[in-house]
């Protein structure tokens, strides 16, 4: 049994990026649905979590010290955060689980120093790790 995720819950990002570290900053999730309440709040389905971003992230890689800044995004749940047989509204709804893929997007890159020639920066542009939901209400729990 999982809790359900509602509007307001916290959205947490986990610092390790494969090769890059982030000093990751915590997201909100909201909800889309219109009739659904949980604890007064209303429940989080199955989409909602591709509307959480983070921006102005600062990372580092490797060599590349120079901190960078990019936006965290939920790319993927997984089978355990998503409902197998609740339907609210037409969709499954968010379920606690244990972690989603996250997405680290690189806006401005990280930069490695070579004095006396100016920095360089950082090759890749986007990284992936991983995050999880803490729900507001431990009372509420799906059973699917």
């Amino acid at each position: 049994m999982e809790n359900y995720i509602v509007t307001g819950d916290q959205v947490i990002f986990l610092p390790q990026f494969g090769p890059a570290t982030v000093t990751p900053m915590p997201g909100v999730i909201v909800s889309s649905a219109t009739k659904t309440i949980v604890t007064k709040k209303p429940v989080c389905l199955e989409g909602d979590e591709k509307k959480v971003v983070v921006p102005g992230v600062p990372y580092i890689q490797g060599n590349f010290v120079i901190p960078g800044t990019g936006v965290l995004t939920i790319d993927k749940l997984q089978a355990d955060q998503l409902s197998k047989k609740t339907k609210i509204e037409g969709k499954a709804p968010i379920l606690k689980g244990i972690m989603f893929v996250a997405k680290f997007q690189v806006m401005s890159p990280a930069m490695q120093p070579n004095p006396p020639a100016p920095p360089t920066p950082g090759p890749v542009a986007s990284f992936t790790g991983q995050g999880m939901f803490i729900p507001t209400d431990m009372t509420v729990m799906d059973k699917g």
